[in-house]
């Protein structure tokens, strides 16, 4: 294998198979060497499409072979926390999905494991490397709103909302599932890097479809998780900020967020429910003047478009981890901006089952603990 490229093991084969392994094949600096499934079976037969010349069923083989510099985890979530622990004590670098973990307090020991062992971890937030929303980012930090006023962002889907859709890990508890896992964690990412930390929230969860089939037995089994999430957060700046999140709604607009300040406005959305990276577009105006569509500069937009757009946003993230592997450092998004979502997950959980606000402690007090 050639000495300038990091030898990557894919784990997890679903949204693994969709955007890891050909964002990893697309970039000229990764090679995926081995993959993962739990079925041996299975793992050869992905292999053998992608010509990845290794397939194990466990990854403490993985992390055995000298040409796995790096690995990649797109598993679900309750076997982030071991597999990654198992990557970062071998001394690997790490590529991670989201959500981090189960809670933050597994994050906080991955994001501290990280640092003990010298190695670079990346959590894949997306957004922050999509044009539309590197524009918005820009035109926020110009001063374009002047003094936010409020917030408003919303996300809605239809992936869950098929009711003959089977019960399986996305309707566990214990496994992680759930529409706050899967987007909120998203959400509470971008939020802190687009607008700051957040001082205090309130939460409210629900299951607008209770029962599922289970495939196993034919019969109707309870939905532990939400679908739905209405929140309120109070910025450390004091700004109010909605966030309002569905995985059952067939909804025209799918992704949306509103900034309103004492000097303008400022508008991201996108009306693409097949492919959340693209589509976004950005509107703005200033006072009294009406909303109007703001060009993406050529120099933000993707220097190759694939038909999923994931894959588009996925390589910059690989870039980003790229650098910080080269230059022996962390870089954002890493396990730190993954402790950060993961706690204000569990929060908005304990605000849910209180029905009150939770205090926020700032992500150093809360790393220091």
């Amino acid at each position: 294998m050639n000495q300038n490229v990091v030898g990557v093991a894919v784990v997890g084969t679903g949204f693994g198979q969709k955007v890891h392994i050909p964002g990893f094949n697309a970039h000229p600096k990764t090679e995926v060497v081995a993959v993962y499934h739990r079925d041996i079976n299975q793992a050869q037969i992905i292999a053998n499409a992608n010509n990845i010349p290794h397939a194990y069923n466990k990854i403490t083989d993985i992390i055995k072979l000298p040409e796995v510099q790096a690995v990649s985890i797109s598993t679900p979530p309750f076997l982030h926390y071991e597999m990654a622990k198992t990557v970062l004590e071998a001394g690997k670098h790490l590529f991670l999905e989201k959500p981090t973990a189960l809670n933050a307090a597994e994050a906080k020991v991955l994001y501290n494991l990280a640092i003990a062992n010298k190695v670079t971890a990346v959590v894949d937030f997306e957004f922050r490397f999509v044009p539309g929303w590197q524009l918005f980012a820009e035109l926020l930090a110009s001063g374009y709103v002047g003094n936010k006023r409020l917030i408003k962002i919303d996300w809605f889907g239809s992936s869950r909302a098929d009711t003959s859709r089977p019960w399986n890990w996305y309707s566990s508890q214990e496994k992680g599932g759930g529409v706050l896992g899967s987007l909120g964690s998203h959400a509470f990412d971008y939020i802190y890097w687009l607008f700051g930390s957040v001082r205090r929230l309130s939460a409210y969860l629900s299951t607008a479809i209770p029962n599922r089939i289970d495939l196993s037995t034919g019969a109707l089994k309870p939905v532990e998780t939400d679908d739905n999430c209405l929140l309120s957060l109070e910025l450390a700046d004091g700004t109010p900020c909605q966030l309002n999140i569905s995985a059952v709604v067939h909804a025209p607009r799918t992704h949306w967020v509103e900034v309103y300040g004492d000097r303008g406005t400022l508008v991201l959305g996108s009306e693409n429910q097949k492919d959340y990276i693209h589509g976004f577009r950005v509107w703005g105006s200033q006072v009294g003047q009406p909303l109007a569509e703001i060009e993406i500069p050529q120099q933000l937009m993707f220097t190759q478009n694939f038909t999923d757009g994931r894959i588009s946003a996925f390589i910059r993230v690989i870039d980003q981890w790229l650098q910080g592997i080269d230059q022996k450092q962390s870089i954002v998004p890493s396990l730190r901006e993954g402790v950060y979502s993961q706690l204000l997950m569990d929060l908005s959980h304990q605000s849910h089952k209180t029905s009150s606000w939770v205090d926020v402690p700032s992500l150093d007090a809360y790393l220091e603990n």
